[in-house]
Parts: C-alpha cells; structure tokens; sequence
C-alpha cells in the first residue's frame, strides 16, 4: 500500500491581498511539494482573507 502525506500549511492571509495571499499559498505548495506532501490543505478562506468582512458586499470580490 502507498503512503499518502498530507501537509497542513498555516500562513497569515491578509484580508483582500488575492495577490499576496496567492503568493503564500504557491510557495506553501512548493514546500510541500519538497517535503513530499502529496495533498497540502490550507486555512479557508486562505485567498480572500479571514474574515472577509466587508469584501463580501462589493460586487468585485463576488466575481
């Protein structure tokens, strides 16, 4: 049977920074990619930010 790793990433997303936010979660992927992880799960709300708060009323975050 094959073993399966699974990496937890933790990082700091900063509300409304989809940019900055998507550069964490990339350079998480790779380190667990280097640790070989073979699924690497994330915070939700990792991309937007937690809480979204007021995001979630702007039609541009929506789409």
């Amino acid at each position: 049977m094959r073993t399966f790793r699974l990496a937890l990433a933790q990082m700091n997303a900063t509300v409304g920074d989809f940019d900055g936010n998507a550069e964490r979660i990339i350079e998480g992927v790779h380190e667990a990619r280097e640790l070989g992880a073979d699924l690497v799960a994330f915070p939700e709300l990792a991309l937007p930010g937690y809480p979204p708060e007021d995001l979630r009323l702007k039609p541009q975050f929506i789409h």
